[in-house]
């Protein structure tokens, strides 16, 4: 018996390549993480990416659950937002609620048409984010959370001895906490 080399068997080529074609768009797609999401919507828009931040993703938890266990949008459903995001160490933030929207991609979207929540996620100079949702034991509902960030210090250089004399700020940029353009 003779064998041909398989590029001899047209028939058996083109069965191979369709087979791995059809195994490689039966693959589920990785999911895009909020972050990476949120990112594609900034970069349309002339803004930065942002990362995961532990902090933030830490908060954002917080205020979804808090929210989740009392069954309320509420903002302030733990304290004052300024104090619930001094541990970030930013100067600027913003956070974002929803409920009701079982997967992230809808509740963005939902966040994408309303023109405060928008702005948040526009804020020039983001570069970390937290994302979260907790689902209500009551209603079943699910509450979402997003903080988002920006303003951190530059790291400081390693073996660097010398302590740099601060500028002073102007009054307008003493905010220590800008929302929606309010100085805090």
């Amino acid at each position: 018996m003779t064998r041909r080399p398989v590029e001899h068997h047209p028939r058996l080529l083109l069965y191979l390549a369709l087979t791995l074609g059809s195994l490689i768009l039966a693959l589920p797609a990785r999911a895009e993480s909020p972050a990476e999401m949120i990112s594609g919507f900034r970069l349309q828009h002339g803004e930065g990416r942002v990362t995961t931040d532990p902090v933030l993703s830490r908060i954002a938890r917080e205020q979804a659950d808090a929210m989740a266990a009392k069954d309320v949008l509420d903002h302030a459903v733990l304290g004052q937002f300024s104090s619930r995001m001094a541990p970030s160490g930013s100067r600027e933030a913003a956070e974002n609620i929803a409920y009701g929207y079982d997967t992230f991609p809808k509740t963005l979207n939902q966040w994408i048409d309303s023109s405060g929540h928008r702005k948040n996620l526009l804020m020039h100079g983001a570069s970390r984010v937290g994302v979260a949702s907790a689902k209500s034991a009551a209603t079943g509902r699910t509450y979402w959370a997003m903080e988002i960030a920006g303003g951190y210090e530059p790291a400081k250089p390693r073996g660097s001895s010398k302590t740099a004399a601060k500028p002073k700020a102007h009054a307008s940029e003493d905010c220590r906490l800008k929302i929606l353009s309010l100085c805090l």
